[in-house]
C-alpha cells in the first residue's frame, strides 16, 4: 500500500477529520487489532493522542480543534510504520493505556491488557482485599496489573512475579512512573519459586494472573501482530493448560484461609473444563463475557 500523501497546509482540518483520515488509511491495511485497541478508528485516536501529548479520553474532548499539519503528518509516519511493520501500536509508541492508565512498553513483555484490569478498577475483587491484605500479580509481566492493584487499594501490601527478567525491567519502569517502587515487590523466578517459603505471616489474601494460556493450534494461527510479543507470555502448551496447572497445583500453600484465585483463561473455557472438572469455580462479569476470568476461593482448592 502507497502511503498516505503528506499534508501540505497549516491545518489537515480539526482532530475529529484527522483522526477520520488516519483510521480510513489504518482501516484498508487489513491490521489485526486487540492490543489495546478494537479497530482503525481506535488506534487512530491512540495515534493522534499522543501527537497531542494528552491521553486518548481527553482527545476526545478537543474533536473540533484544529490540528496543525506537522503533528498530523508525525502521526502519519507512525500509521505507516503500524501498517508496515504489523507491529501492535503499543510497540511503536512505547506507551499503552489501561483502564485509562498510561504504561511504559517494549517488544521485551507482552503489550498491556487484561480483563483482570476492570475487576481492579471496579472494585469488584474488592471482598477478597481486607485492610493491610497482601496481594500477588503472578506472571505481572509489565506490570501494569500489579500498579492497578497499588493504585486501586493504596492500603494493602502489593508483590509481582515473572519469570523474564527483561519484561520485570518494564514492570520497573512502570512502577517507577506511577511512583509505586516502593510499594510493589518485584520477584524474578519460575512461578512461586522466588516467593518466600508461606507461612501465616506471608500467605496472599488475593493471587491474580494473567498467564500464558493460548493453546497449540490458536499460537500458530495468530495473526503478526500477536507473534511481535514474546512466545513465552502467550503459549500454554497444547491445551493452553499447561502453566495453569502448575498454578492450581500451588496456589493452595500460597493463599490465606479465606484467600481466593483470580485467573484470566481468555476463550479456553472448554480446555478449563476439561482439566479442572472438579474444581468450583466463580466465573467473573467483564467487557468480554462471562467466561474469560475466574475465581476460586481457597477452600475450594484445598
Amino acid at each position: 500500500m502507497d502511503p498516505e500523501p503528506q499534508s501540505q497546509s497549516n491545518t489537515v482540518a480539526t482532530v475529529e477529520q484527522a483522526i477520520d483520515r488516519l483510521a480510513q488509511h489504518l482501516d484498508q491495511a487489513k491490521l489485526s487489532y486487540g492490543h489495546g485497541a478494537i479497530d482503525a478508528q481506535s488506534e487512530a485516536l491512540w495515534i493522534i493522542s499522543k501527537q497531542l501529548q494528552i491521553s486518548p479520553s481527553d482527545t476526545l474532548d478537543q474533536l473540533q480543534a484544529p490540528l496543525d499539519h506537522r503533528l498530523y503528518d508525525a502521526a502519519l509516519a507512525v500509521a505507516n510504520k503500524r501498517i508496515q511493520t504489523r507491529k501492535p501500536l503499543a510497540y511503536i509508541l512505547e506507551e499503552a493505556w489501561l483502564m485509562g492508565v498510561p504504561f511504559y512498553c517494549n517488544e521485551q513483555s507482552i503489550v498491556p491488557r487484561s480483563w483482570i484490569a476492570e475487576l481492579i478498577t471496579e472494585g469488584a475483587l474488592e471482598p477478597w482485599l481486607p485492610a493491610d491484605g497482601r496481594a500477588l500479580d503472578l506472571c505481572t509481566g509489565n506490570g501494569s496489573l500489579a500498579v492497578l492493584l497499588a493504585l486501586s487499594c493504596p492500603d494493602i501490601h502489593v508483590s509481582a512475579c515473572d519469570i523474564s527478567a527483561p519484561a520485570l525491567a518494564v514492570a520497573a519502569r512502570n512502577l517507577d512512573r506511577h511512583g509505586l517502587s516502593s510499594h510493589v515487590e518485584l520477584f524474578h523466578g519460575d512461578l512461586w519459586s522466588p516467593l518466600p517459603d508461606p507461612n501465616d505471616e506471608n500467605r496472599f489474601d488475593l493471587i491474580i494472573c494473567n498467564p500464558p494460556y493460548v493453546n497449540a493450534a490458536s499460537m500458530r494461527n495468530l495473526p503478526a501482530e500477536y507473534h511481535a510479543e514474546p512466545a513465552l507470555a502467550l503459549a500454554g502448551g497444547e491445551d493452553g493448560m499447561d502453566l495453569i496447572r502448575k498454578i492450581i497445583a500451588n496456589a493452595p500453600d500460597y493463599l490465606s484461609e479465606r484467600g481466593a484465585l483470580v485467573l484470566e483463561i481468555g476463550n479456553e473455557v472448554e480446555h478449563f473444563h476439561k482439566a479442572f472438572p472438579q474444581i468450583p469455580v466463580i466465573w467473573m462479569d467483564v467487557s468480554a463475557g462471562n467466561e474469560q476470568v475466574l475465581l476460586i476461593q481457597a477452600e475450594d482448592l484445598r
